[in-house]
């Protein structure tokens, strides 16, 4: 079976058919599949929709269960978090939905995690990281553009010259870079190709 467009997050199961991953959704599987807003909802209380998945968490005055139900505590309703509790060895502790929270100074509210600026966030090369409340995502850097090229996504430098973007003068050539592009006056014209006189 072969995808034109490729199976981001899924995999090629006929001509330009792609079967998703769960938690993704798209003709290419490209897209975040928004589990908070499915019917019946996956979570009793409140969820977060996550990159690929959800998390569930609870009501103050609540515990997340494992099978991921909220059970009434009176213990979490004394503490009062801000996304439900769980009794560890008989000592109650506050929950973060995600792993890109973390508990603040009053263990009782999540703050975010900027894994852009800690170092925690993975991003190739070409791609900078972008972050979000509760995670982050990888974006393709200025002047390249996410392609679907040999079996996989990437992102390839984006020619300014042919897709007419740049900002060369009239009397200039423009020469594309890895990620950008220059600007040369023409023969018998002065400048720094964006003012050529």
């Amino acid at each position: 079976a072969i995808c034109g467009d490729g199976c981001k997050y899924g995999e090629c199961t006929g001509p330009n058919k792609c079967k998703c991953f769960p938690g993704f959704t798209g003709k290419t599987c490209n897209q975040d599949l928004n589990e908070c807003g499915l019917k019946p909802r996956p979570c009793e209380h409140r969820c977060m929709n996550t990159h690929g998945s959800y998390k569930c968490y609870c009501l103050n005055g609540y515990m997340l269960m494992p099978d991921g139900t909220c059970a009434s505590s009176r213990t979490c309703a004394m503490v009062n978090c801000q996304y439900g509790c769980q009794e560890v060895k008989g000592e109650v502790q506050c929950l973060c939905p995600s792993g890109g929270l973390q508990l603040g100074l009053n263990r009782r509210t999540c703050i975010d995690i900027d894994e852009c600026s800690t170092g925690k966030a993975v991003c190739s090369h070409n791609r900078r990281c972008v972050n979000t409340f509760g995670s982050y995502y990888c974006k393709c850097q200025l002047g390249y553009e996410l392609k679907y090229i040999s079996d996989r996504y990437d992102c390839v430098d984006v020619n300014e010259c042919v897709t007419n973007t740049h900002r060369c003068n009239l009397h200039a050539e423009c020469l594309n870079t890895e990620g950008s592009f220059k600007c040369k006056c023409k023969q018998g014209y002065r400048g720094n190709g964006f003012h050529c006189t």
